[in-house]
């Protein structure tokens, strides 16, 4: 398969899943690794392993909170890049999530300057508010500041995967085996920080048991994936209509 096409969707899709423009729902959902993972596997023909890529990299953000519209780290490009790399060198699941970090804290820094950047539009929307241009204000609104995020995500997105996959290759090549074994485990251990988060995030001790259930269903009862879901979807139901009842969860 082309380079440059796994480059172009990489760029693509990044943008896509962090534009926000109108934060639709489809725009919010192509950034979710997961997705993305999903969308690589149909490219290099394996969906499945795909989806496995995706969830697991999806794991190491589900406790992230975008205070203030803040983005603390970035899972879309963590995925964007570490998925096709994993596809390209056939890297195992934990060593794609170890490279998957950094590049995830790299996207924070990507955010800061796109938001620097729009004051540059704030300042020229001012103007053409004083003087009544609406078109102007529009320009500057939503026009401009789409191009440059463009410019800002895609291209540092497709040099990566460009030239990235060979630069890894190389990298791990030359690694001893008690690192790229050291990569493997810690990429493991990470989306367990993922859950040890969300937990944490959560905040409310009367919903914890909800989790060990599911885990203890998972870990020795063996509910598959599916039945879980089935599960989590009657708990949550009965857990509305009770709220909806008493006013409060239980």
């Amino acid at each position: 398969m082309s380079v440059i096409l796994i480059a172009t969707v990489s760029g693509l899709l990044y943008f896509l899943g962090t534009n926000r423009i109108g934060y639709s729902f489809t725009t919010v959902s192509i950034g979710a690794p997961v997705v993305i993972g999903f969308l690589f596997g149909l490219l290099f023909g394996d969906p499945t392993k795909g989806l496995i890529l995706g969830a697991s990299i999806n794991l190491l953000y589900l406790g992230v909170v975008f205070t203030g519209g803040n983005v603390p780290t970035d899972g879309a490009l963590a995925a964007c890049i570490a998925i096709p790399v994993a596809f390209q060198l056939g890297l195992d699941v934990d060593t794609a999530v170890t490279i998957a970090v950094p590049f995830g804290i790299l996207g924070s820094f990507i955010d800061q300057i796109r938001r620097t950047s729009n004051l540059i539009w704030l300042h020229k929307a001012d103007k053409y508010a004083a003087e009544g241009n609406e078109k102007g204000i529009y320009m500057c609104s939503m026009i401009y500041p789409t191009i440059v995020a463009f410019c800002i995500r895609f291209i540092p997105v497709f040099v990566i995967n460009l030239f990235g996959a060979g630069a890894v290759q190389a990298l791990l090549t030359y690694l001893p085996a008690f690192i790229t074994t050291g990569l493997s485990v810690a990429g493991g251990i990470l989306p367990a920080i993922g859950f040890a988060i969300i937990i944490m995030s959560i905040g409310r001790k009367e919903l914890l048991p909800y989790y060990f259930i599911g885990f203890f269903a998972v870990k020795y009862l063996g509910v598959n994936t599916m039945a879980c879901a089935v599960f989590g979807l009657c708990i949550a139901a009965l857990i509305m209509f009770k709220k909806n009842k008493t006013g409060d969860i239980a």
